[in-house]
């Protein structure tokens, strides 16, 4: 169809209340030159995940597209797991996403041209309001639905297990990275790029060890472990020394970044409190307080969600081996635990530890491990 037909442009999201959860997306479709809206899709799915429901929205923007006779598109989301899968340039592992993926090219082909962009959520706000739209109505008709029967609940699907959870669960290994100058002083250590100690590197290579044991049954499939880390370099080393164990590649993701402290970076928590007595105290306790320049405990929270929901989307059902450091950690553990923001004020985690989460596709969530450090240990 090229050159037949007009230029558009596409935008579409979607949303899971719960991940999983009711679901829902919205899609619409413009006119590339003049921004006219030409077309408008919007439905619920039921129970299913972010990422099901953000490549459906997909699926039915192009739909729309094509239904239009459009001669190119451009997509823009604000989901940079399907934008990244749908250029090329990460790889489909999730089974559920792989028949929407093919959907989606499938419908791209019947198009002159596809281009994928990602845009900030804030610029994706029609196609949510859409999706959002179609949850509530979807929620609404739920209300007036009588109660099931609280019988037969094996029949309905229910596990008779106690903990509730079905599906195979993702793993998550959870690596904090090894000691920094800035740990040795217990200073405030964000974004600040700062290099492992010699002895951040042997810690870093005795939890690699630890890793590899842990999983040396999946040695012999097909591909190695994944291995996600934060991009700061404190974390990328000792990633590298567990992908090496591991005979892998570290992949990056900005999400798992630690909490950016602002102008409290560098400083010790004295420090600190002697700069900003009052701020400093209300930080202590209250997750939504921002130090100057920084970021809050709950901004952090909400981006190491989305990493969650991105490395669930690709890697669902196995094992991935995430290294990160303290903030990021906590928020995993919270998800897992279902706790809220005072768990991060609660939690100790060292330097070069280990702990365990499992995130199941049906919602549930089970904590295995917290803070081991048995591998750095001396005999």
């Amino acid at each position: 169809m090229s050159g037949v037909g007009p230029r558009v442009i596409v935008e579409a999201d979607g949303g899971s209340r719960g991940n999983p959860g009711p679901a829902g997306y919205g899609a619409l479709v413009r006119d590339a030159e003049s921004g006219e809206l030409l077309a408008e899709r919007k439905a619920s799915l039921g129970i299913a995940t972010n990422n099901v429901a953000e490549y459906t929205g997909l699926v039915e923007g192009l739909r729309a597209a094509t239904e239009l006779g459009a001669a190119s598109a451009e997509v823009r989301l604000d989901s940079k797991l399907v934008v990244e899968q749908m250029s090329g340039r990460w790889k489909i592992k999730n089974a559920a996403l792989q028949p929407l993926a093919r959907q989606a090219r499938d419908l791209a082909a019947q198009l002159g041209r596809v281009s994928y962009t990602w845009i900030p959520r804030a610029q994706n706000a029609h196609a949510d309001r859409l999706a959002n739209e179609a949850m509530d109505a979807a929620a609404e008709e739920s209300d007036d639905e009588p109660e099931p029967a609280e019988t037969d609940q094996t029949a309905r699907g229910v596990p008779a297990a106690w903990t509730g959870a079905t599906g195979a669960p993702t793993r998550l290994l959870l690596v904090r990275h090894g000691q920094t100058a800035l740990s040795v002083d217990r200073r405030y250590s964000g974004r600040g790029d700062v290099e492992l100690t010699d002895l951040g590197r042997s810690q870093a290579a005795a939890v690699a060890k630890r890793v590899a044991a842990l999983v040396g049954a999946r040695q012999d499939a097909a591909e190695p472990l994944p291995v996600v880390s934060s991009p700061l370099s404190r974390a990328a080393d000792t990633a590298r020394e567990v992908a090496s164990a591991l005979g892998a590649e570290v992949r990056t993701h900005a999400g798992l970044t630690e909490t950016d402290f602002g102008e409290w970076e560098g400083l010790t928590f004295v420090e600190a409190s002697w700069r900003d007595p009052e701020l400093h105290r209300a930080w202590l306790g209250d997750s939504s307080v921002t130090p100057p320049g920084g970021e809050s405990f709950d901004v952090v929270h909400q981006r190491v969600r989305q990493a969650r929901d991105d490395i669930l989307g690709e890697y669902g059902g196995g094992d991935v081996v995430v290294v990160s450091h303290v903030t990021p950690i906590k928020a995993l553990l919270r998800m897992g635990l279902a706790a809220g923001p005072e768990l991060l004020f609660r939690l100790h985690l060292d330097l070069a530890s280990l702990s365990i989460v499992e995130f199941y596709p049906d919602g549930n969530a089970s904590v295995r491990l917290v803070n081991d450090t048995s591998h750095l240990e001396v005999p």
